[in-house]
């Protein structure tokens, strides 16, 4: 069994699942992250979801390398669907997807999540709209975290079951980085400004995105005060 070692972008993610979870990874990806929990003994027992059958056989591969098969299951299967109920999944990862794309992997098996205690998702993108879809349906953010890889941005939301009402600057920048306002934070809303700055300079005095793309410039200045 060779040590795997993860990037700095799913060792975040690896960081924050709850030990001694039952985890199912949607889209695993060679079933790194999986195989890391088990060898590092965070977690025993885990199943690696794949929709595409090529990426499927690559983590079954993976898994028999490490000779991890008696503690990872890797099934082909779209999103929630690679689990049932008598797995007992207490913690489930998406990582690596648009954030649009894990709101619908969600809204499609929202009816298994009752049993599921812990959300690990690290979205590529469209985190708000993530972020609008955990508040309505009845999860509380935990936690977030956002780091810098390769010059690329990341962050990662934590949710449970639970209640809160955030208000459109949590929603947009995040409950718990718009407090934190770390560097790596300031960094992507900073490169934000820069992009509306020069829209504003392109866009004629009494053009009508003017007021939208000055308002949300505004916003932004005001977080990151």
């Amino acid at each position: 069994m060779n040590e795997i070692k993860l990037s700095k972008r799913l060792q975040a993610v690896a960081d924050l699942v709850k030990p001694n979870s039952r985890l199912l990874d949607v889209g695993s990806d060679h079933a790194y992250l999986p195989a890391y929990l088990v060898q590092q003994e965070k977690i025993d027992f885990a199943i690696a979801g794949e929709v595409v059958k090529g990426p499927y056989q690559i983590a079954q591969n993976h898994v028999a390398e490490q000779n991890l098969q008696e503690k990872i299951e890797v099934r082909l299967a779209n999103g929630l669907a690679a689990f049932e109920e008598s797995d007992a999944i207490t913690s489930i990862v998406i990582a690596g997807m648009g954030g649009g794309l894990i709101s619908e992997i969600l809204e499609a098996g929202k009816d298994k999540l009752s049993q599921v205690e812990q959300l690990v998702l690290q979205p590529n993108n469209h985190e708000e709209s993530l972020r609008s879809w955990l508040m309505a349906h009845n999860f509380v953010i935990t936690s977030e975290k956002i780091l810098l890889e390769a010059g690329k941005i990341y962050e990662i939301i934590v949710a449970e079951h639970g209640t809160a009402d955030l208000n459109e600057t949590e929603l947009e920048f995040g409950p718990y980085l718009s407090q934190e306002k770390s560097e790596v934070f300031r960094q992507k809303w900073h490169k934000e400004l820069n992009t509306l700055n020069k829209i504003l300079e392109r866009l004629p005095e009494n053009h009508e995105k003017r007021v939208t793309v000055q308002a949300e410039k505004e916003k932004i200045e005001g977080v990151l005060q």
